[in-house]
């Protein structure tokens, strides 16, 4: 596609939320404005049409009052009303799918839990697919059917979510699930995986996540691995995976 194909996509058939809400919002426009912009440049509505509308997404996102919210400016809303706002002006295209970066990172614990179950209401009342980006397991344990595992820029391992979560397969996957709560022993130190993640300038020409590995061998170093199929419907960068069982093999 050229840039003019992708534009249509934008907004149309695929939506964006930031993990920053405050920084989404431009502060010199009203609420209202930043709703009804879209609201009449992909819906080709009316400026009557589109307040309306507007305010029908606000309540869509569970803010009460939308009227008055619509004559607000970002600074006037806290952290969990504008990343509702942000929500309602990534719906205002009436999109296929919604990725959501890190939407709950600028959030207190209470908003976090809100904000979670405003996108599973959402994905299930507008049947749309929401692509979720995040560090927190548990979130994707409690909102997604589908996990791809990425280290270092690359696709390491992709499944279902109970699988990939219970019996990981490849040593990425494994350690930050070794150093759940479910494994914590009082007194004893969590799992952690030594080293840094390498900058791009530092990529090895074999596995990236070698340097790391508690299970890396010289095979590891001299080929780049390629994400195979494997017989549990999961895929796995890895090329000791069929040799050793990683799934059972969580380190202590």
């Amino acid at each position: 596609m050229d840039e003019r194909e992708v534009a249509r996509l934008r907004g149309n058939r695929i939506a964006y939320i930031s993990q920053e809400p405050m920084g989404a919002l431009d502060p010199c426009f009203t609420v209202g404005y930043l709703l009804c912009e879209p609201l009449r440049l992909h819906r080709g509505m009316t400026k009557v049409q589109a307040q309306v509308r507007a305010a029908e997404l606000l309540r869509l996102v569970g803010i009460h009052e939308p009227e008055r919210v619509l004559r607000h400016r970002a600074h006037e809303l806290s952290g969990g009303m504008a990343q509702r706002v942000c929500i309602a002006l990534a719906l205002t295209g009436e999109p296929d799918l919604l990725i959501a970066d890190e939407p709950t990172t600028a959030l207190d614990v209470t908003v976090q839990a809100e904000i979670l179950d405003l996108l599973r209401s959402l994905r299930d009342r507008l049947g749309m697919a929401v692509l979720l980006v995040t560090h927190d397991l548990g979130v994707v344990a409690d909102l997604c059917d589908r996990a791809v595992v990425m280290y270092a820029g690359q696709v390491v391992e992709e499944g279902d979510v109970e699988q990939v979560l219970t019996s990981p397969a490849h040593p990425c996957t494994q350690a930050p699930r070794a150093a759940s709560a479910e494994h914590a022993v009082p007194g004893v130190p969590l799992v952690t995986v030594s080293g840094t993640v390498p900058s791009p300038r530092e990529w090895a020409d074999g596995c990236r996540f070698e340097g790391r590995c508690p299970y890396a061998t010289e095979a590891c170093v001299e080929h780049p691995p390629e994400l195979l199929d494997q017989p549990d419907e999961r895929r796995v960068r890895c090329v000791r995976v069929a040799e050793l069982p990683l799934a059972e093999r969580i380190p202590q």
